[in-house]
C-alpha cells in the first residue's frame, strides 16, 4: 500500500526529516482559521487507497486535536485506506488516576479519543508512570520507542567523563538505561513534590565523582523546576556545571532560560518538539509506519 505523510502545522521540519529518511512522499494540505476562529481544512494531494501518516507532536495539545480530527476525517471521506498518527509527544500522559473528588483522569478520555479516528498511534517515550504499557488505555495498535540509545549515543561523542544524574525514581527508568548505553556511571536522587511549582531534591552523595562531568536526564522538561533544585544540590558538592538533557522540551514559560541561569552548562533535547535546545535526532525512531 502507498504511503503519503500529511504535516500539520509547527511539524513540517520533523515530516520532512521523516520524508527523506523513509522516501515517503510527503502531501500538502492547508490548515488555517477564519476570522471567527474556526478551522478550514483542504488536502491537496491524492490519498485515495493510501495510507495516510500524520504528523504532529502533542504539545500544547488542545489546539491541536480538533485539527488532527478534521484532516484525519477529510483524509477518510477522500478514499484512504487508513491512518497513523506520528505523535513524537504523547500529551495527556500525567493525569492517570483520580486524586481528589472529582477530577477527570484525562489520559483515558484522550487515548479513547484518538482511538475512535485513529488506527495506527507512533510516539517516543511517554510518561508511563502507573501503567505498563498504552495498551491499558490505547484500543488501537501503537508503537512506542525509546529516545535512550540516541541519547547514550551523543553523550559518548560529546561529553568526556561523564556521571548521569536522575533527578528522581521516576527518572531512574531512563538514567539506567542511558547510562548501561553509554557505559557511564550513574546516580539517582530523591524528590518530594510539595505542588505542581516547587519540589525538593535531596543533596547527592556523589564524592567518588567529583571528578566527573554530571549530565541530568529526565524525560520531560516542563516547568524545569525539578532540574533547577538538582543544580542547587550539585553545585552545593563543588561539581562541574551540569549539562541538562531532556527527552520531550515541553519548556513551560521561562524554563529554558531559567536552567541556564540556575546554572546549568547547557540544555539540550532531542526534536520530538521543536525547539533551539534540539541537538539529539530521534527521527529514526519514528519511522515504523
Amino acid at each position: 500500500m502507498e504511503t503519503i505523510l500529511l504535516a500539520l502545522p509547527e511539524n513540517e521540519k520533523i515530516a520532512q526529516r521523516l520524508s527523506d529518511t523513509t522516501g515517503t512522499y510527503l502531501g500538502k494540505s492547508e490548515i488555517r482559521h477564519f476570522p471567527d476562529g474556526e478551522t478550514y481544512i483542504r488536502i491537496d494531494s491524492d490519498v485515495k487507497d493510501k495510507k495516510v501518516v500524520l504528523v504532529c507532536t502533542l504539545d500544547r495539545p488542545d489546539k491541536k486535536l480538533l485539527p488532527i480530527y478534521y484532516l484525519s476525517k477529510t483524509a477518510r471521506d477522500m478514499g484512504c485506506k487508513s491512518i497513523c498518527l506520528v505523535a513524537p509527544y504523547l500529551a495527556y500522559m500525567r493525569q492517570d488516576k483520580i486524586f481528589k473528588s472529582g477530577e477527570a483522569v484525562t489520559s483515558e478520555y484522550f487515548a479513547q479519543l484518538l482511538s475512535s479516528f485513529i488506527d495506527y498511534l507512533i510516539t517516543i517515550d511517554p510518561h508511563l508512570h502507573r501503567r505498563s504499557s498504552l495498551a491499558v488505555i490505547y484500543s488501537i495498535p501503537t508503537q512506542v520507542s525509546h529516545a535512550s540509545f540516541c541519547i547514550s549515543r551523543w553523550i559518548k561523542k560529546n561529553i568526556e567523563n561523564p556521571v548521569l544524574v536522575g533527578p528522581d525514581q521516576e527518572s531512574k527508568q531512563w538514567v539506567s538505561k542511558v547510562a548501561a548505553d553509554a557505559e557511564a556511571p550513574f546516580i539517582v536522587l530523591k524528590k518530594l513534590r510539595l505542588g505542581d511549582q516547587k519540589v525538593e531534591i535531596s543533596k547527592p552523595d556523589i564524592e567518588k565523582y567529583s571528578d566527573h562531568n554530571p549530565v541530568l536526564i529526565d524525560d520531560i522538561i516542563s516547568t524545569g523546576k525539578t532540574m533547577i533544585e538538582t543544580i542547587k544540590q550539585l553545585k552545593k558538592t563543588g561539581m562541574q556545571p551540569p549539562l541538562c538533557i531532556g527527552i520531550h522540551a515541553i519548556f513551560a514559560d521561562y524554563t529554558y532560560e531559567n536552567l541556564l541561569s540556575a546554572g546549568a552548562k547547557r540544555v539540550i533535547t532531542s526534536n520530538t518538539i521543536d525547539h533551539i535546545s534540539n541537538a539529539i535526532d530521534v527521527t529514526e525512531l519514528l519511522t515504523g509506519f
